[in-house]
C-alpha cells in the first residue's frame, strides 16, 4: 500500500494546526457557526442531527493493522466505541466532541490517514475494487490508478469548488465491483490493440433523486493521458455545470441537458490544449506508484486443516462458502468479514472488533484490510491453511455472520437514527428485514439478493442500484417507504423500477415476504437468482405479491 512522503506529511499536519486554531476561534465565539461551516466541511467535519460526525477517508478502501488499531482507539477515547463504515469506503464517528476534532485529525496524521475533502463541492474520496490486487479476474491492480487520482486531486487549486461534489471509482476488472456506472466518472481497466492496458471513461452516472446510469465518453484512453483527460472533463463541468440549483448541479445533468456527443466535443477540444501541461509526468508517477502496491510475498502453508475442517465443521464449511472468493494465487482465499450480524446496523464496528480485524490482519493476512462500499471488511490474501485460526477469532467477536450477498447482507445509510437530511429511518428497517428472514430461515433458499436502503432522497444507501431497493420519505409527518425493483450495481448496472405506491413501517416487512414468496414460487430453478427472475417475467408478477388489493380489483 501507498506510505506518505514528507511531503504528504507535512501536508497534513499543516491542515490539522490550521484547523485547531479555526475550532479554537470557534469555540470562543471568534467565528459564527456560518463563518465556521466551509471551514469544517474542508475537514470532513459535519453537523449532524444530534451532535458532529467525523468522516474519514480511507483511500480506495486499504488499510493495514497499525491503521485499523488507531482507528479503534479513536472510536474508544473520542467517541462512543464504535466507528461506522460507509459505501465510499470511508469511515465515520457520529459522536466526537468539537473540541476533540483536532486531536482526533491529529492522532489520523500518526498513522498516514486524515479526512480532506470527504465533504464539500470537491472531488471526494477516490474509491476501487475492494478485491484489488487479489481477485483472479483482474487486468490490473486499480489501486495505483486510484493513488494518482488522489494525489492530483488533493487540494487541486482549480477544482475546490466544483457546482457540487464530484465522485470517482476505479475498476481493474470485467466484474465491476466498484459501482463505477453509478459515479461522476467511472474508471475501468481495458484491453486494446496489442493487449496494451488502457482505461474506459464512464461519464455522468450518480444517484440521488434523479438517479442515472454513467455513459461512455472514451472507449480506450492511453494510461498516459489519463490526468489531463480527467482535468479537461472536471475543466468543461466547472466552467458550465448549473450553479442555480444544487438539484441540478451534478455532471450527470450537464450531460443529459448538453448532449453526450456535444459534451465530448468540447472535453476532447479541452483535452488538446491540458495534454500540452501533462509531457508524461503522470505515467512516471504511476510507474513509481506501481511499486508501493507490489503483490507481497504469499506464505506457502499446508492447508490440510483447512479441508479437513471444512469436511468436520458445517458452520465453517458454509462460512466458506458464503464469505470467501477465489484468489488469483490458488492457495489463497479473498476473506469477506460481514459487518451485518441479525438485528445488528449494517456497518458498524466495535473498537474491540476493529482490533480483531487488525490483528488478523497482521498475523495472518499480510497486513492488508480493504473496506467495500457494501459496508463490510475484506482480508484480501488469506493462506487457506490460517482460515479455521480465522474463523474462530471471528466467532469470538461476533464476526463470523456467513451472509454475503444474501437477503441480511444490507446496505443502509444512517437514516434519520443520525442524519440531518434523513426523512426517515434506516437501520431499524434494515435490522427488522434481517431479523425476520432469520427467523424464516429463508435466506439461503432465497440465495443471491441485494437489499439497499436509502433514508431520503440522496440516496447514500444506493437504493436505486439494489435487486429491491427501499427509500424512506416522509408523507404528511408519516414514513413511507418505497420499493424499487431491478436494479443493479455491476458491469450490467440498471435503475430499479417503482412498481407502486410505498408502504407504512409497519406494511413494508409483509410486503417483502409477499414479494420473495411469489420469487420463490415463479422462478425456474434453485439456480435463478432474483434479479434474472425479475428480468426474465418483468415487473407484473412482482406488483401482484406486493398489492394484492389492487390485482383482485383489476381481475
Amino acid at each position: 500500500m501507498y506510505r506518505y512522503s514528507e511531503f504528504d506529511d507535512a501536508f497534513v499536519r499543516a491542515r490539522v494546526a490550521e484547523f485547531r486554531d479555526q475550532v479554537n476561534r470557534r469555540i470562543n465565539g471568534s467565528l459564527t457557526e456560518e463563518e465556521f461551516k466551509p471551514l469544517r466541511l474542508k475537514n470532513g467535519l459535519y453537523l449532524q442531527l444530534h451532535a458532529y460526525m467525523l468522516r474519514v477517508a480511507i483511500p480506495y478502501g486499504t488499510l493495514d493493522s497499525r491503521q485499523m488499531h488507531q482507528l479503534a482507539h479513536i472510536a474508544e477515547v473520542w467517541d462512543k466505541g464504535y466507528g461506522h463504515f460507509t459505501t465510499r469506503q470511508n469511515i465515520q464517528f457520529n459522536w466526537p466532541k468539537l473540541a476533540d476534532v483536532p486531536d482526533m485529525l491529529e492522532a489520523l496524521a500518526d498513522v498516514s490517514m486524515h479526512a480532506i475533502q470527504t465533504s464539500g463541492n470537491c472531488i471526494r474520496n477516490v474509491t476501487a475494487d475492494h478485491f484489488a490486487g487479489a481477485a483472479d479476474d483482474e487486468i490490473e491492480d486499480p489501486r495505483p490508478t486510484a493513488e494518482l487520482l488522489r494525489q492530483w486531486s488533493t487540494d487541486h487549486p482549480e477544482f475546490q469548488y466544483l457546482p457540487r461534489k464530484f465522485k470517482i471509482a476505479v475498476s481493474g476488472s470485467p466484474n465491476d465491483r466498484a459501482v463505477t456506472r453509478a459515479h461522476d466518472i467511472g474508471i475501468r481497466a481495458v484491453r486494446g490493440k496489442g493487449d496494451e492496458t488502457g482505461y474506459e471513461i464512464l461519464v455522468g452516472g450518480g444517484l440521488g433523486r434523479t438517479p442515472m446510469i454513467g455513459k461512455v465518453i472514451r472507449s480506450f484512453l492511453p494510461k498516459d493521458d489519463l490526468l489531463p483527460y480527467m482535468e479537461a472533463i472536471l475543466r468543461v463541468y466547472n466552467l458550465s455545470g448549473r450553479r442555480d440549483n444544487k438539484y441540478k448541479a451534478r455532471i450527470k445533468i450537464l450531460v443529459h441537458e448538453t448532449g453526450l456527443d456535444e459534451l465530448k466535443d468540447q472535453i476532447e477540444t479541452e483535452f488538446t490544449a491540458r495534454r500540452r501541461v501533462f509531457p508524461g509526468v503522470n505515467q512516471r508517477l504511476l510507474e513509481s506508484l506501481n511499486a508501493h502496491f507490489a503483490p507481497p510475498e504469499f506464505v506457502d502453508a499446508e492447508s490440510s486443516e483447512y479441508e479437513l475442517r471444512r469436511t468436520r465443521d458445517p458452520l465453517f464449511r458454509t462460512w466458506c462458502d458464503t464469505n470467501l472468493n477465489r484468489h488469483r494465487d490458488p492457495n489463497l482465499a479473498i476473506v469477506t468479514i460481514s459487518l451485518k450480524p441479525v438485528a445488528g446496523t449494517p456497518g458498524d464496528a466495535t473498537a474491540d472488533q476493529m482490533r480483531t480485524i487488525a490483528d488478523l490482519a497482521k498475523s495472518f493476512a499480510h497486513d492488508e484490510i480493504r473496506v467495500s462500499h457494501e459496508q463490510n471488511i475484506i482480508l484480501p490474501h488469506v493462506p487457506k491453511a490460517f482460515l479455521p485460526r480465522i474463523h474462530d477469532r471471528l466467532k469470538r467477536s461476533g464476526l463470523a455472520t456467513a451472509n454475503i450477498g444474501l437477503i441480511s447482507d444490507i446496505i443502509a445509510c444512517p437514516g434519520m437514527d443520525y442524519c440531518a437530511l434523513a426523512t426517515a429511518r434506516s437501520i431499524p428497517i434494515a435490522q427488522e428485514i434481517s431479523q425476520r428472514f432469520d427467523e424464516l430461515r429463508l435466506e439461503r433458499k432465497i440465495g443471491p439478493l441485494k437489499i439497499k436502503i436509502s433514508g431520503c432522497i440522496n440516496a447514500c444507501g444506493h437504493h436505486h442500484v439494489g435487486h429491491i431497493g427501499i427509500l424512506g420519505l416522509d408523507r404528511a409527518g408519516v414514513e413511507n417507504y418505497q420499493i424499487t425493483l431491478g436494479g443493479d450495481a455491476t458491469e450490467t448496472a440498471a435503475i430499479g423500477k417503482r412498481p407502486g405506491p410505498g408502504f407504512s413501517a409497519e406494511e413494508l416487512i409483509p410486503a417483502l415476504e409477499r414479494l420473495l414468496d411469489a420469487y420463490l414460487t415463479i422462478r425456474l430453478s434453485g439456480n435463478e437468482t432474483f434479479l434474472q427472475c425479475y428480468r426474465r417475467l418483468g415487473d407484473q408478477p412482482f406488483k401482484t405479491a406486493l398489492y394484492p388489493d389492487s390485482a383482485r380489483k383489476a381481475a
